[in-house]
């Protein structure tokens, strides 16, 4: 994989599974990761699985990048545009 630092991902359904190893190999190629899902640290996960964004997050950070954790159910549409930010709405 090419090297992506400097660049942002952003890893849906990182919490666990398949988005977590997503996740872990974006930071070793060393982009910025954006960990986002349903589960957060303190609530019910997803149907009760472990695993939280908070989690994964942190395991990239450990890792040596940078894991930022945000909620965002992504079959809401207001969450996906909070997530894109205010200069990136079209």
């Amino acid at each position: 994989m090419p090297g992506l630092i400097g660049q942002v991902a952003v890893v849906t359904g990182a919490s666990r599974g398949a988005g977590r190893g997503i996740a872990l190999v974006l930071e070793e190629a060393g982009a910025t990761v954006y960990v986002t899902g349903r589960s957060v640290a303190g609530q019910a996960t997803t149907e009760n699985w472990p695993g939280t964004i908070e989690e994964t997050a942190e395991a990239v950070t450990t890792r040596g990048g940078l894991g930022v954790p945000v909620h965002c159910d992504h079959t809401v549409g207001s969450e996906v545009e909070t997530l894109k930010g205010p200069s990136r709405r079209r």
